[in-house]
């Protein structure tokens, strides 16, 4: 698989959440591009989190990338345990020599409407999803900071999150995954201006790829019959995370990227849609009353969108 003058030769990567879906077809890449992959994954059958801890999800995807001439070791561990996250960064490094990118993709499901939703479907998100996300990065950034602190000079770190449009538009049955997909861009972008004198960059993804996790949302959208592009393949967000763990990317930091088959958007900062002064020195109610809701009157009452009008695809 690695070859002369590939972008990645000679660096280093774990990819979490790697055994099936996003995670295994970036692991794929970053191979494909001349990558030694760290493949992570808990291997635990259910989308919620469920069933019985295996490694041959992990397993079965290193093995893949040997057999097509790579380098590749599984990891069977829980990214939300602070000390099996910092096993695996310690495993790059004393394998590969180094950590130069982290991907970070393992999550969980647990959908529930806000009213409905127990203490432990929302911790047990929040646990994945965000603090899986920060114990990998903490000592990602450890290890790039002390790499940088020693050489006297920027290094090669690449962070890749894994956030999600629901954190923009909302997503009515999945406060919980929402709440955390949102964190993880506060906690990308906080990492991308912590770390980028180090020379190291961080950055979000928000896919849209057809995996078991996104089976209810991509419900209909099948497989197209006729040879078409499939927009919703994992294959076609890859490539992206490959160009983002390059060295192509060094001016790439603190973005947020939504990505599907043939489309690439960077999406914008938040930026005041209005603003409304008061005439006094502070507001009263009868002055916000008609300043406020005038302007909500004229406005949706939502800002969501569907699936299928963003994707623009026809159900099978």
């Amino acid at each position: 698989m690695p070859s002369q003058g590939l972008p990645l030769e000679g660096k280093a990567a774990i990819v979490t959440g790697a055994g099936r879906g996003l995670g295994r077809a970036e692991a794929l890449e970053l191979a494909r591009l001349g990558a030694r992959v760290v493949v992570n994954d808990y291997g635990q059958p259910g989308r919620d989190g469920s069933g019985a801890a295996s490694a041959t999800p992990a397993e079965e995807v290193a093995a893949e990338i040997r057999a097509a001439g790579g380098q590749a070791v599984a990891h069977l561990g829980d990214v939300a345990v602070f000390e099996q996250a910092r096993a695996m960064v310690d495993l790059a490094v004393g394998l590969y020599g180094s950590l130069d990118i982290l991907v970070n993709n393992a999550g969980i499901l647990r959908d529930r409407m806000v009213f409905s939703m127990t203490e432990d479907e929302w911790d047990a998100v929040i646990r994945v999803h965000l603090k899986g996300h920060f114990n990998t990065t903490r000592f990602a950034a450890e290890h790039w900071r002390e790499r940088a602190k020693a050489t006297g000079g920027p290094v090669h770190g690449r962070l890749v999150n894994t956030s999600s449009e629901a954190f923009l538009a909302g997503s009515a049955g999945q406060p919980n995954y929402a709440a955390a997909k949102g964190g993880i861009v506060g906690l990308t972008t906080s990492t991308a201006a912590a770390l980028a004198k180090y020379g190291v960059t961080a950055n979000a993804i928000c896919p849209r790829a057809r995996t078991r996790m996104t089976e209810d949302v991509f419900a209909g959208f099948g497989v197209p019959e006729d040879g078409a592009l499939d927009v919703l393949a994992p294959e076609h967000v890859a490539p992206l995370v490959g160009y983002l763990a390059s060295p192509a990317a060094a001016r790439v930091n603190g973005q947020v990227f939504v990505v599907h088959g043939g489309m690439v958007a960077v999406v914008e900062r938040p930026r005041v849609a209005a603003q409304f002064d008061s005439a006094k020195e502070t507001f009263s109610h009868a002055e916000l009353d008609d300043l406020l809701t005038p302007y909500f009157a004229e406005r949706p009452p939502g800002e969501t969108f569907a699936a299928a009008e963003v994707l623009g695809l026809k159900r099978g």
